[in-house]
């Protein structure tokens, strides 16, 4: 068997469509949305919606501001929209359309954190599987599915009044309960990394990002035989080898445009 994996698709609908080439399944680890493209800031949703000057400025308070002048920033731009959340909705159906519509080979897809699930079922097309907190064999091996990120500890997810649109963040407990779902599992498929911390690291973000407790203790319980992620764009380790189990973020596929392949 032979099976490709991505992960932080961003919007390049047109290395997807390759993705699945020679493989007999592709799996999609989410985050297929551009909302904000920190490279070409005309690009994703926010630059259509704002223009590369006011995303640059954002990008730039994003890496060297506070998050308190970030968010303050980012409400004076939706201020300027008489409708932001229709704005994003149209914006995220229009990218869905072409990113589901991608995906050629038999796929199993979890949403990340710059997705929002709830669309999802408009656009999935024959041959696609969209799995979260759920396990399914391919090629006899066990798959098990998670989706979304975690929230920081003590934050509890409600809708902030007037937003534009709400990232698919969990609450710790909620993601552990998806996580208490899989059992027997050969291959770990999640958006987000266990808790390791040279898998959470971004070096060029320079902070870490959250991982999940309950993943490493899977890891430590089940043993499987694959844990592969993606959401950490430039990991200070892509690869780590938790005991039986070789973890691999699977690469900003928006980036490098190369699926990570299984074999077995």
């Amino acid at each position: 068997m032979r099976v490709h994996v991505v992960s932080d698709v961003h919007g390049n609908a047109d290395a997807l469509k390759r993705a699945g080439e020679g493989a007999d399944a592709l799996i999609v680890l989410g985050d297929l949305l551009d909302f904000v493209d920190y490279r070409e800031h005309d690009k994703g949703i926010m630059g259509a919606l704002f223009g590369a000057e006011k995303v640059a400025q954002f990008a730039r308070l994003r890496r060297e501001g506070t998050r308190d002048e970030t968010v303050a920033y980012s409400r004076t731009l939706w201020a300027t929209l008489d409708d932001p959340a229709s704005a994003v909705d149209e914006a995220m159906r229009e990218q869905y359309a072409t990113l589901f519509a991608s995906m050629t080979a038999p796929t199993y897809a979890t949403p990340g954190n710059v997705d929002s699930p709830a669309l999802w079922p408009e656009f999935v097309g024959d041959g696609v599987q969209v799995l979260d907190g759920e396990v399914t064999t391919i090629g006899g091996l066990r798959f098990g599915f998670v989706g979304g990120a975690v929230l920081p500890e003590g934050v509890v997810p409600r809708p902030r009044k007037g937003a534009a649109w709400r990232p698919y963040l969990r609450a710790r407990e909620e993601f552990d309960e998806g996580v208490a779902k899989l059992s027997e599992v050969d291959v770990l498929c999640t958006h987000i990394p266990p808790a390791v911390a040279e898998l959470t690291y971004d070096v060029v973000a320079r902070r870490a990002e959250l991982g999940s407790r309950a993943l490493l203790e899977l890891i430590r319980e089940q043993r499987p035989r694959w844990s592969v992620f993606g959401h950490v764009h430039q990991p200070l380790a892509s690869r780590r080898r938790l005991g039986h189990t070789e973890c691999r973020n699977v690469g900003h596929f928006k980036e490098t445009g190369q699926p990570y392949v299984l074999r077995w």
